[in-house]
């Protein structure tokens, strides 16, 4: 079975955006779906989301589909950064990882202090998505830019997708759901 865990931003909740929805779309594929309630803003820190994190390290298995959201992204490419297996695929939407404008570089900076080891992250998924807006008013599309080249992947740019959130109109989103029923079909490697 598919463990799939999505990985909410900063202010975020299990309820908001496409998560419900999407949630619900792949439990019917047969997934465990979880969508973990980190502390935020308040008592935000790396370390209070890893402890978090921590409780689920049973379900992160090989078979794994990881999805982060903004400052959920940045976490996700934390949690492949320590991983011990390399798992399924990531899905890393909207996601700061330091290239200026950030509306909320302060409350991200903590996230962003040690440089990342793209290889150690590049060797955790089998396969890395990255999805930016070009209007995004939080995180500045260089950041998917930026992120997509580090991992040797292309990004997958949208014009007017905003934030990939419900204000930007996101209470679904068809594209990463069939992204992921793709990979759902991908053989595991024997």
């Amino acid at each position: 079975m598919t463990n799939v865990f999505i990985i909410h931003g900063t202010g975020g909740y299990p309820e908001e955006n496409w998560f419900p929805w999407l949630k619900k779309e792949l439990e019917m594929l047969g997934c465990r779906v979880f969508i973990p309630q980190f502390p935020t803003p308040e008592n935000q820190t790396p370390e209070t989301w890893s402890k978090v994190f921590s409780k689920y390290k049973k379900d992160f298995t090989p078979d794994t589909i990881l999805v982060g959201h903004s400052l959920g992204g940045t976490f996700a490419l934390r949690i492949l950064e320590d991983s011990a297996v390399q798992i399924r695929a990531a899905f890393i939407v909207a996601a700061s990882i330091g290239v200026l404008p950030i509306k909320y570089y302060e409350t991200d900076k903590p996230y962003l202090a040690k440089p990342f080891d793209w290889k150690k992250i590049k060797g955790s998924a089998r396969k890395i998505y990255v999805f930016h807006s070009e209007d995004d008013p939080l995180v500045s599309v260089g950041n998917g830019k930026e992120l997509a080249k580090n991992l040797g992947v292309e990004p997958i740019l949208y014009k007017n997708a905003g934030h990939f959130n419900a204000k930007a109109g996101y209470t679904h989103f068809e594209e990463l759901l069939e992204r992921i029923k793709a990979e759902l079909k991908v053989k595991k490697p024997v």
